[in-house]
């Protein structure tokens, strides 16, 4: 059934399908984008449950799979759900912390089919990389396993979350790229949803922070076109920093999908937090939660927006920005994004760019993502 929020035609494929495989992890990354109360959501899907999802998702058209979690590679069965998707005709990305990873793994990978690896990172300091993963043997396990991926002629993809704490070294941490020879760098400033949010006091870089790290990572881009080096240099803006918001996952159930363990289905990483009901796959074929849920069509086209949105000339370039960012920071998803300079709540991103001037929190006291910390947020 639609909602007021659908536009008249049917919403294009979901071309971009992200199976959250788990919640476990063996990390403790205060930036995680897991929900807070991840610990109390119900069982995983099955092996079989998965590719049931992989099948309907390549019929409706999905061409892109990214393994995720937590960590997916607790999941044992992760190779055969590999094999399973390359067999369907996606292309296959894993996204992991390195850890658990082995090179016989890796090798086990390629086999299987999978097409690229992208392994994340804390800091380029070993200490500090460590601290932020609550592991000692961290920084040393990413090393190696970024080494054996590029030795079984996976294309490099390397993921560096910034924040206030790493953000000052992005030079070593380019260098660190450079010599592990990576194709792919995503410098992503810190985004906050999830452990982010509830870290953001300590997290939130200043702007000036900001802008000398974006100005030493052009300096390193502009050298490296200039000597043909193929490694390329993405970085990414935190939204605090910014006057219009950005257009969320491409728009509302628009390209990408988002399964999470226990098979709930999402339009994006963040939304479960949102106060809409989410269908689940184990109750739903994909096709319907794609194009009929409440949940999918509740903010697909405009008919939603309210003031200031509805009659911004810019409403259809950025949609109107984040609707978990406006329902965190305002407590409505159908309010504009506070980000955005037009918006009546943009003062809680003023006030939260002031707050990075003063000395944030330490590294030592973040609040870590493990089931503890999730146990007694949920509880209140």
């Amino acid at each position: 059934m639609r909602n007021s929020g659908s536009s008249e035609t049917l919403p294009g494929p979901p071309l971009w399908l992200l199976a959250e495989l788990t919640y476990r992890c063996p990390l403790q990354c205060p930036y995680c984008s897991n929900p807070l109360d991840f610990a109390r959501h119900g069982e995983e899907l099955s092996t079989q449950e998965w590719i049931r999802v992989f099948r309907e998702a390549r019929d409706m058209g999905a061409v892109q799979l990214g393994f995720s979690g937590g960590e997916p590679l607790v999941r044992q069965d992760l190779a055969e759900l590999i094999k399973a998707a390359r067999d369907m005709g996606y292309y296959t990305n894993l996204i992991t912390s390195g850890i658990g990873l082995t090179e016989q793994k890796v090798r086990d990978f390629k086999v299987a089919g999978l097409d690229h690896i992208q392994i994340s990172f804390q800091a380029a300091d070993e200490a500090v990389n460590n601290m932020l993963a609550g592991s000692r043997k961290a920084f040393a396990q990413k090393l190696a396993m970024a080494r054996a991926v590029k030795a079984q002629g996976y294309p490099m993809v390397l993921n560096f979350v910034t924040h206030r704490h790493n953000i000052d070294r992005i030079a070593q941490i380019i260098e660190l790229c450079l010599e592990l020879e990576a194709d792919f760098v995503e410098l992503a400033t810190c985004q906050f949803y999830g452990w982010a949010e509830l870290n953001r006091v300590g997290l939130l870089p200043t702007r000036e922070q900001l802008q000398r790290a974006e100005r030493i990572t052009n300096q390193y881009r502009e050298c490296l076109e200039a000597q043909g080096h193929p490694c390329k240099l993405i970085f990414v803006t935190p939204d605090y920093y910014e006057e219009r918001p950005k257009t969320c996952m491409n728009g509302w159930a628009n390209l990408f999908l988002d399964i999470t363990p226990d098979g709930t289905a999402l339009p994006c990483h963040s939304a479960r937090q949102l106060p809409v009901a989410f269908p689940n796959v184990r109750e739903h074929s994909l096709s319907h939660i794609w194009n009929d849920s409440f949940g999918f069509n509740r903010f697909r086209g405009d008919d939603w927006m309210k003031e200031p949105c509805r009659s911004c000339d810019e409403k259809h370039k950025d949609l109107g920005g984040c609707r978990c960012q406006a329902f965190m920071l305002t407590g409505d998803a159908a309010n504009a994004d506070p980000v955005c300079s037009k918006s009546p709540h943009h003062g809680v991103i003023l006030k939260a760019r002031e707050e990075a001037e003063a000395p944030g929190l330490g590294i030592e006291h973040l609040t870590l993502r493990n089931a503890k910390a999730s146990q007694l947020i949920y509880r209140g």
